[in-house]
């Protein structure tokens, strides 16, 4: 089959054929038709974002396709189900605490590293070995649709902080990093869970007008000044009424100062989740009083990624128009034109919008 091999870190995707992978107890494999780029996998090729990969690989989290072969233990699957590939592989000996890889992009730990030699190759390619129960069926769909389906990877991450911090319909929530990817997605996610009101800071004046103009009056668009006491207070004023849970989604290229000044303007008994990447290009910690998280019981989840039953989860939203797909715009490439493909989805990283591979 044809794949995109990353072979070693700075240099260009090859794209050749290779195996076809092999069917084994426990796993499935699918036929990819549209898989998503990362906006910023162009930094994890070059080495930049240091994650865990042992090369060659063939790259891509997840995706969109059709069941081709099931194994012996898949009693609901069957051939020519459309589904979604969940890119986190959990190991099955320790549901507690499992190891976890990110089939096609990183992974964590020893025992991750240990995962990913076998579920090591994602979704540039025409076909893909993947875990059984990561194989999600999504219903009848086109193949024109699979790309905007892709969305569901975006979508997932902010899902998953919200289920940590048990969102309820009804609660005020707080977006910090509204306005890039991943944080547009998680303003459209809670305002899908029933969040009354989604105050949405960012110092992009345009981005911050169209998420008003997507989802009506219940996003309170705060402009970011940079001052943290200040940009607090603004952001608790924007609120028609107590803040209930801090989402962060920040990058690694951001400072704490920000990251702060959201997370204070929660509650008492408040919750907070920390999803982002600050702190993970060195810098300083992000310093967080004592005092008031204990007098004010302040619960701080971190968390990476999301439950095994959260994509089923968010595929019945979407099914009941409560999380639309089509906000977002996908612009798609062959596999043979791979490496213009994370070129493009780094030069247009803004939100609701896609890039896509279709083998």
């Amino acid at each position: 089959m044809k794949a995109a091999v990353l072979k070693s870190l700075g240099s260009p995707l090859v794209i050749e054929n290779v195996p076809e992978p092999v069917l084994g107890t426990g796993e499935v494999i699918v036929d990819v038709v549209a898989t998503r780029v990362l906006s910023y996998m162009n930094e994890v090729f070059s080495g930049e974002r240091n994650y865990a990969l042992d090369l060659p690989i063939i790259p891509g989290p997840g995706g969109i396709g059709q069941v081709r072969a099931i194994g012996p233990d898949a009693t609901k699957l069957a051939v020519g189900d459309w589904v979604f590939c969940d890119p986190t592989v959990r190991s099955r000996d320790d549901i507690v605490a499992p190891d976890i890889a990110l089939q096609g992009l990183t992974a964590a730990g020893p025992g991750g590293m240990r995962l990913q030699r076998h579920f090591r190759h994602g979704s540039y390619a025409e076909r893909m070995r993947v875990p059984t129960e990561n194989v999600k069926r999504i219903g009848a769909i086109t193949s024109a649709e699979a790309s905007q389906w892709c969305a569901l990877g975006t979508a997932l991450v902010p899902y998953g902080g919200f289920l940590a911090a048990n969102l309820q319909p009804g609660e005020t929530v707080l977006v910090s990093g509204a306005t890039g990817n991943f944080g547009s997605a998680a303003v459209s996610v809670a305002l899908a869970m029933g969040a009354a009101c989604v105050v949405a800071p960012g110092r992009n004046d345009r981005i911050l007008a169209d998420l008003v103009r997507r989802f009506g009056d219940r996003v309170k668009p705060v402009k970011l000044t940079g001052n943290e006491s200040d940009d607090c207070e603004s952001m608790k004023r924007a609120a028609p009424g107590p803040i209930d849970c801090v989402f962060d989604i920040m990058p690694p290229s951001v400072g704490t100062t920000v990251v702060r000044a959201a997370i204070m303007t929660v509650r008492a008994y408040g919750r907070v989740v920390l999803m982002g990447g600050v702190g993970m290009a060195g810098g300083a910690g992000l310093e967080l009083p004592y005092p008031w998280i204990m007098r004010n019981c302040i619960g701080i989840h971190g968390v990476w990624m999301y439950p095994p039953d959260a994509a089923g989860r968010l595929i019945a939203l979407v099914r009941a128009g409560l999380l639309r797909l089509d906000e977002y715009e996908a612009t798609a490439f062959d596999l043979d034109h791979a490496n213009e493909a994370v070129e493009h989805a780094a030069a247009n990283a803004g939100p609701f919008k896609l890039t896509v591979i279709r083998p």
